[in-house]
């Protein structure tokens, strides 16, 4: 058992952490004032093959394993710690993925390249105004008539879609077209953002404000049958495997930005006075340094098992994605909370630039491929079979 990255995973992290200093932090500010990160980023990490590593060479794609998608989620959160560029890479490498696993070859061919160069994004249309882990009972129906399927219904909490109607992307949306058969009537169908019938509302978040969450409302949308990916009626089993394959990248984002904030927290401590001593000097913040790097490690760990598990095929990666996602977000936001106490009313202020963090990280807890309880639903399902 090795538990070494290979010298390729390690120049992938140098490169890639080299891009991001580079291309990314110059205009941290700018993403969560402003809201929008800068299109040509994506363009840049297209070019240089990590905006949707696991799109394979035949697509224009790098052909990464989980592993290195993982390592490239740590690194984009320890630069935009807002989280907002974690969720644009999140959806548009676990989504890509699935297109390409279950998607028909001439939709293939149409979109994997355009989504691997970063002129595309691709996300996920699953959440409804009248649940959101409950995707079993959505409401959403797709009508076959014909060589289409026609859509109606409205989604809610959906991310990217003001991003994807700017440059012609889109959502694998699930819809019912066996309002009978529960979640064996569901059906996934890729859904571009700008077309005929498509009324997009941007929601007003309070964090990881660079990338858009909408309402996405579908009138009589009319979507050729080619875009229906896989099999008619499987769509919940599609994005039940979409899922456990995101959520190693949310766990990976959040392991980031945890070391990050506590790399800060740690140089902030070490170089603070108070009562004539170093902040680390005092053990109730020393042992609290302590407890966090352990956690951290811990869900590190955690995360990178499920990414092996995710490049070997295994039956247990639904059980490690899920363990994953219940620990990451929670030890990030326990990591925030603790580095903001230590810095005091200076985290506070935007000026500290921890605040976007806890907003940001939030999204995490709350929801963003699944709740906290879910997760647990899952493990403990597993856990008394």
């Amino acid at each position: 058992m090795d538990f070494s990255f290979s010298d390729e995973e390690n120049i992938l992290r140098d490169n890639v952490k080299k891009f991001l200093e580079i291309n990314l932090k110059p205009y941290l500010n700018d993403i969560d004032k402003n809201e929008k990160i800068p299109i040509n980023f994506f363009k840049k990490a297209g070019d240089n093959g990590i905006i949707s590593p696991l799109i394979k060479d035949e697509y224009n794609g790098s052909g990464l394993s989980f592993i290195d998608a993982a390592i490239i989620s740590e690194e984009i959160a320890k630069i935009d710690t807002s989280m907002a560029t974690s969720v644009y890479y999140l959806l548009n490498t676990s989504w890509a993925y699935i297109l390409q696993k279950y998607g028909n070859n001439k939709l293939k061919k149409e979109l994997l390249p355009e989504i691997a160069n970063g002129n595309k994004f691709i996300g996920i249309s699953s959440t409804e105004p009248s649940g959101g882990s409950d995707v079993a009972n959505i409401k959403t129906s797709g009508e076959i008539i014909d060589d289409n399927i026609i859509i109606n219904g409205e989604k809610l909490y959906i991310s990217g879609a003001v991003e994807a109607k700017n440059n012609h992307g889109g959502h694998l949306t699930l819809v019912k077209t066996d309002k009978n058969k529960g979640h064996k009537g569901i059906t996934m169908v890729y859904v571009p953002a700008d077309y005929d019938g498509i009324e997009i509302n941007k929601l007003d978040n309070m964090g990881r404000m660079g990338i858009s969450t909408t309402s996405i409302k579908y009138n009589n949308v009319k979507i050729n049958k080619n875009n229906i990916i896989g099999e008619i009626n499987r769509g919940f089993y599609y994005s039940m495997d979409g899922f456990n394959h995101a959520r190693i990248l949310v766990a990976a984002a959040c392991n980031g930005l945890s070391e990050k904030i506590l790399n800060d927290g740690i140089e902030y401590i070490n170089n603070r006075d108070a009562f004539g001593n170093k902040l680390s000097d005092f053990e109730s913040i020393a042992f609290e340094a302590a407890d966090l790097r352990t956690d951290i490690e811990m869900v590190k760990l955690l995360t990178y098992k499920a990414a092996y598990l995710a490049d070997i095929n295994s039956n247990d990666l639904y059980l490690y994605s899920a363990m994953s996602k219940l620990r990451a977000p929670q030890i990030s936001m326990d990591t925030v909370k603790k580095i903001m106490m230590w810095y005091g009313a200076y985290s506070y202020t935007k000026d500290a630039g921890i605040e976007k963090s806890a907003r940001g990280i939030f999204s995490y807890l709350v929801g963003a491929e699944g709740a906290l309880n879910i997760m647990k639903l899952i493990i403990s399902k597993s856990v008394l079979k």
